[in-house]
């Protein structure tokens, strides 16, 4: 059936730019996440109550653990069942149960080098993410390559809690960082794919957003942690 070329180019730029208004809801959600997680820790680690009431027993860390677990759990696996304001709430709930686990990082590292770390991960984030956003390239191989390596680090890291392997310390925290520099590509083109051209503005749209803005925090605070076990100085 033939199309008017102007047609044509009047649907592309449509979706092109409803497409660029999704990411910019996954972004500003990633960005309040990450706020809500930076904010948490600072405020919980210069409060030696808090200090003392979260690490004072390894039972209390545990089912901090364990919660985000299940949090993040659930809000992957049900959120097609969940309102967009539950989901919403989930995803808030969840990056401020990270900042409370992360604050022990401000026990452990000094802040400058916290500083440091932030802003490195912040621009290999913006670059690698602006790379997946604009790439013409299918990075879905480079993706599935990323997530096996993924698994081999979450199997060696478990390993070497038992080994105390300093030079399979320091190959995982290199690997990790290529990991999720990769994985930072891989699922902002992901994410960019999935928008369903047509539902701007509808809770679906929102869940979207929120599935998207999760995927792309867990890949920034990953790769802040690797990160930080590089360019970390601990006090």
């Amino acid at each position: 059936m033939y199309q008017d070329p102007i047609d044509q180019m009047v649907t592309s730029q449509s979706i092109a730019a409803e497409q660029a208004s999704f990411m910019t809801k996954v972004y500003g959600w990633m960005t309040l996440a990450l706020c809500i997680t930076g904010i948490t820790a600072f405020f919980t680690a210069t409060s030696q109550e808090l200090v003392e009431l979260l690490f004072s027993s390894r039972w209390t860390i545990w089912v901090l653990i364990l919660g985000t677990f299940g949090l993040v759990g659930w809000l992957t696996m049900g959120i097609q069942k969940m309102s967009a304001t539950t989901a919403t709430l989930a995803f808030l709930g969840y990056s401020l149960l990270n900042g409370l686990i992360f604050s022990s990082i401000f026990l452990i590292y000094t802040g400058g080098s916290i500083a440091l770390t932030f802003f490195i991960t912040a621009g290999t984030f913006g670059v690698m993410s602006a790379y997946g956003y604009f790439t013409k390239s299918d990075l879905t191989s480079i993706g599935n390559i990323a997530i096996m390596l993924l698994i081999g680090v979450i199997i060696a890291s478990i390993v070497n809690i038992f080994m105390n392997s300093e030079m399979l310390y320091w190959i995982i925290s290199y690997a990790g960082v290529a990991i999720f520099v990769a994985l930072t590509a891989y699922d902002t083109q992901k994410i960019k794919e999935m928008n369903i051209i047509g539902n701007e503005g509808t809770a679906e749209d929102r869940k979207e957003a929120i599935v998207g803005a999760l995927t792309l925090y867990l890949d920034f605070i990953n790769l802040f942690l690797f990160l930080l076990r590089l360019f970390g100085r601990r006090d």
